[in-house]
């Protein structure tokens, strides 16, 4: 699959896993560097947001949109997900009075090349949402084909609305 930034084509590592398919097996680190693996977020509804470097203005602002509405739906799982480092993430974190989201950082390319949204030239995850059943089922996804465009929010909502 490809995508774009600002234009320029980008390959990423393969082809996404499709609606209808089981999110496959990843690990990324936590704030306290521990691993998070894929079955933890089994039990309820997930709503995976990732973005390729949070230090950028359309990636804090999907972090941020997310970060307000999860209070809205507590029976669901949020994940941000982005290769930066755990220090980045925490830094961006305290500057911008994120609480409540939980940010992991994919430091070894675990989630990008199992969800097959890694963009190798650059290092850097395609900006993409996912959204799985209690099961780790993809009800929901998608790569945004311009990478400095934001994510349709709404469509990720309704689909994440339907499994609550």
């Amino acid at each position: 699959m490809e995508v774009t930034i600002n234009g320029e084509h980008r390959q990423l590592v393969g082809n996404p896993p499709a609606v209808g398919e089981d999110v496959p097996h990843f690990k990324v680190f936590d704030k306290d560097n521990q691993k998070v693996k894929t079955r933890e977020l089994f039990g309820k509804p997930t709503l995976i947001s990732v973005v390729p470097n949070i230090n950028t203005s359309v990636c804090s602002i999907q972090t941020k949109k997310f970060n307000q509405l999860m209070d809205q739906y507590p029976g669901a799982n949020f994940l941000t997900v982005s290769t930066n480092t755990i220090e980045d993430q925490q830094n961006w974190c305290a500057a911008e009075g994120v609480k409540n989201m939980k940010m992991v950082a994919d430091s070894e390319q675990s989630f990008g090349y199992a969800l097959k949204v890694l963009i190798p030239d650059e290092g850097i995850l395609a900006r993409s949402i996912w959204v799985l059943d209690a099961d780790g089922k993809i009800v929901y996804e998608q790569v945004v084909p311009e990478v400095v465009d934001e994510p349709d929010y709404d469509a990720a909502l309704a689909a994440l609305k339907k499994l609550l």
